[in-house]
């Protein structure tokens, strides 16, 4: 999501700059890539790139090719292949061996339900969405972005020979919440439309503005996700010492949650290092559906605020993450900081943390833990 917001700031940027742009987008990759379905680029005529679709092997090539598309004012279908010669010859090393379908789509301003629109929608409410774009592997017509879907079609240009087929395969993605590739019959040629599942950014609850939260909440902000930050201190939850953060909270425990939306993206930390107040909270918490719950400190601090709580059963153990954090033989607040948001990542992610090294399965399948 951080992408697309990074985005979104450039398009609107370019558009009070006069600059025409494009989006280019990663639809389908065969074979092993850098980036996913789903990674995304803006272009501007000048030359500027914001976001990614490659490890930037494919970036040069791709100025030329969005160029065109705005010249032309139309969308364009490109296929990289890392095994193709005349793509090696032209500098186009994907090193991953795999081919790669990248969309094209110059921004029209004057069309209403042009991709950044659609985009910008998007990113418009905290609520899981469907993005659905139309592109063709066989014809020249490409028709690109189509569809946000929040419970019902938000903006969608879907023919409406197809618009109920894929309203039903959308839904079916929607309660899966995961992504899938389709294909239709349009004019008596098969349109491919690739469905993507799109989660808010992960909303992090940080408890405690002590020194070691800073880093936390800084480094949280470069992954894109929202950063509350709550402390029943007015001399430590400042604006100054958390300048990135998207709220600040000065509360007692109690009042905490009334302030806060819960949903399946939201994570709190625990490191106040106040036992008394992380107490009480955990309290609250455990009644909530908060996904992921993590405590500073040594375990048998967990064990004993279970055990006050009288709520020291098996399920809240494994519930809460205590101690915080994965293995990495974190020291410093910096360090302990990579391990508490790598862990978060992983949890909300499905991903087992392992070293991708012993992993048996692509890079990018997630498997049940």
């Amino acid at each position: 999501m951080k992408e697309i917001t990074d985005i979104i700031k450039a398009y609107q940027k370019a558009t009070k700059e006069g600059k025409k742009t494009a989006l280019a987008t990663v639809i389908k990759v065969e074979g092993s890539s850098y980036r996913r379905p789903g990674a995304r680029m803006l272009i501007t005529d000048d030359g500027q790139l914001t976001g990614a679709i490659s490890g930037g092997c494919l970036e040069g090539d791709a100025l030329r090719k969005a160029l065109s598309a705005i010249v032309q004012q139309e969308n364009k279908l490109i296929t990289y292949d890392t095994t193709d010669e005349d793509d090696a010859r032209f500098g186009v090393q994907l090193g991953c061996n795999g081919i790669v379908h990248i969309l094209f789509e110059p921004i029209i301003e004057a069309d209403a339900l042009n991709p950044m629109a659609i985009l910008t929608a998007l990113q418009s409410k905290r609520e899981s969405a469907v993005l659905v774009t139309l592109f063709s592997l066989r014809d020249k017509q490409q028709l690109g972005t189509g569809m946000l879907f929040r419970n019902k079609p938000v903006y969608s240009k879907i023919s409406k020979s197809i618009h109920d087929e894929a309203v039903n395969d959308i839904r079916e993605v929607s309660e899966n919440k995961t992504t899938a590739f389709k294909s239709y019959e349009v004019n008596s040629q098969q349109i491919d439309a690739f469905i993507e599942f799109i989660h808010p950014p992960i909303s992090l609850i940080i408890v405690g503005a002590g020194n070691d939260a800073q880093p936390l909440a800084e480094m949280a902000y470069l992954l894109g996700w929202e950063v509350t930050v709550v402390d029943g201190r007015p001399t430590h939850a400042t604006p100054q010492r958390f300048a990135n953060a998207t709220k600040i909270l000065i509360s007692k425990p109690q009042s905490v949650l009334a302030q806060i939306q819960i949903d399946e993206q939201t994570a709190f930390v625990l490191m106040t290092h106040n036992y008394n107040y992380d107490l009480e909270l955990l309290k609250y918490l455990l009644d909530t559906n908060a996904p992921y719950i993590g405590t500073l400190g040594p375990k048998k601090k967990l064990l004993r605020m279970l055990d006050e709580l009288d709520l020291a059963t098996p399920a809240n153990e494994t519930r809460v993450h205590g101690p915080i954090g994965l293995d990495i033989g974190a020291e410093t607040a910096e360090e302990i900081a990579i391990s508490i948001l790598a862990e978060i990542k992983s949890v909300f992610t499905g991903a087992s943390a392992m070293f991708l090294k012993e992993k048996k399965k692509p890079i990018h399948v997630y498997e049940p833990k």
